[in-house]
């Protein structure tokens, strides 16, 4: 399994000079590269006789392009733009890497059929980032001796080890990149003590969990983790660094420290998050040995009235983290089909619609629980179903026992 340790930068002005001109230089090969790409394909994406009556690119038809082609091409760059020189060999190949992973991400579809977007010009503003592909081998660019990181043609550069990097784990490659305070470097490397994934049949305890807004998520046992707002609660902070902002002359010195300041809180909001995400997968992986979610349609469902709370809340990179997280500690998570969660009875399995002001679930079985955890106990149920485990086992719910007798004896709270 590949991990990734990010570590602070102390470079000199001198340095950090040079790492701004190398994501600058890279920045315009990536453009120049992607705009070469996309001129072959519109030039040649049909037949002669099936041109558009509208519009359609006129010329020569030019030559297949892809990251071969466009890697051998660096030495005719370099010799028609020195400047290049100066930047790792390495870095600029990696460069074209990341473009055509992106190309074809965007024009392959994956197993699922569903294929991302085009790949866009970077612009000044884009994150300044480049990678040495090969870290402490004889052919690599980048050394790392204890807290000195040694980088080909940049030199040493102090590091601050906030966590040492475990004994036998391999280090891949090491990636720079510019944040709104200072320089990072993110090292990959390959953790060969991760455990296996628990076989089913060790399963001892299982969950699901509905995420929501009103409460960041609901587990099938009743325990709530509530919605921490962390972008609402700078929001106030946020727009007035932002009106400052707007008030300054554009390209200035005064423009550029105050963006500066409008990153930084963007950036304190966004690892708040992250460490809140991070927190809350660990203790479900503290409990649990298998964790079962919805596979909802985010980006969908961040198009409505609620978007900036659904942004807010992270969902996504919270699922992630979570299945990231199981997969380190040797737990099992299941992905189901999120339809009719909520409106499913967990008793009786009779649909009780109700509209998203009704946060009580109230059936003729009996069965009077909150929304959200109705909701949790289906989604726990279809995990189980979906790995093949039987309904009473992990947890879940007895077959002896009526429903509304078990939900009694377990009453939600909130652990956060």
């Amino acid at each position: 399994m590949l991990l990734t340790y990010q570590y602070k930068l102390k470079p000199t002005e001198a340095q950090a000079a040079v790492m701004e001109v190398w994501g600058e230089r890279l920045r315009r090969h990536w453009n120049y590269a992607l705009g070469e790409r996309l001129d072959a394909f519109y030039r040649s994406r049909c037949q002669i006789d099936r041109c558009s009556i509208v519009a359609e690119p006129i010329g020569d038809i030019p030559k297949e392009v892809n990251y071969y082609t466009q890697a051998s091409a660096l030495k005719e760059t370099k010799r028609l733009f020195p400047d290049y020189k100066g930047i790792y060999a390495d870095c600029q190949q990696q460069n074209l890497m990341r473009l055509d992973r992106a190309w074809k991400r965007w024009r392959k579809p994956d197993r699922n059929g569903k294929r991302g977007g085009r790949p866009r010009f970077k612009k000044r503003s884009d994150i300044c980032s480049f990678t040495f592909p090969r870290v402490n081998n004889p052919k690599a660019g980048a050394h790392l001796t204890g807290n000195v990181l040694q980088l080909s043609k940049i030199g040493e550069i102090e590091l601050i080890l906030h966590r040492p990097i475990p004994e036998g784990f391999v280090l891949k490659q090491a990636t720079l990149v510019r944040k709104a305070d200072g320089w990072y470097v993110s090292f990959s490397m390959a953790d060969e003590t991760v455990p296996e994934a628990l076989p089913v049949e060790r399963v001892k305890t299982a969950c699901g969990i509905d995420v929501g807004l009103e409460k960041f998520l609901v587990t099938s046992e009743g325990e709530a983790v509530s919605m921490p707002q962390f972008f609402r609660q700078s929001q106030q902070r946020l727009a007035r660094q932002q009106k400052k902002l707007a008030r300054m002359q554009k390209g200035s010195e005064n423009y550029k420290r105050q963006a500066n300041e409008v990153a930084r809180l963007h950036l304190h909001v966004s690892r708040q998050r992250r460490e809140f995400h991070y927190q809350v997968a660990h203790w479900l992986c503290d409990l649990y040995d298998l964790i079962s979610f919805e596979g909802l349609n985010i980006r969908g469902l961040a198009r409505t009235r609620l978007a900036k709370s659904i942004l807010d809340a992270a969902w996504g990179g919270f699922l992630q983290i979570l299945q990231a997280v199981a997969v380190k500690r040797g737990k099992r998570t299941v992905e189901v089909n999120p339809r009719g969660t909520s409106i499913e009875c967990c008793g009786c399995g009779e649909r009780v619609k109700k509209t998203l002001s009704e946060r009580v679930h109230r059936c003729g079985c009996g069965v009077v629980i909150d929304r959200d955890w109705n909701a949790g106990i289906n989604i726990k149920v279809r995990g189980l179903r979906a790995v093949g485990l039987p309904l009473s086992g992990c947890g879940g719910l007895s077959a002896g026992m009526p429903v509304k007798q078990q939900l009694s004896l377990v009453s939600l709270r909130s652990s956060r």
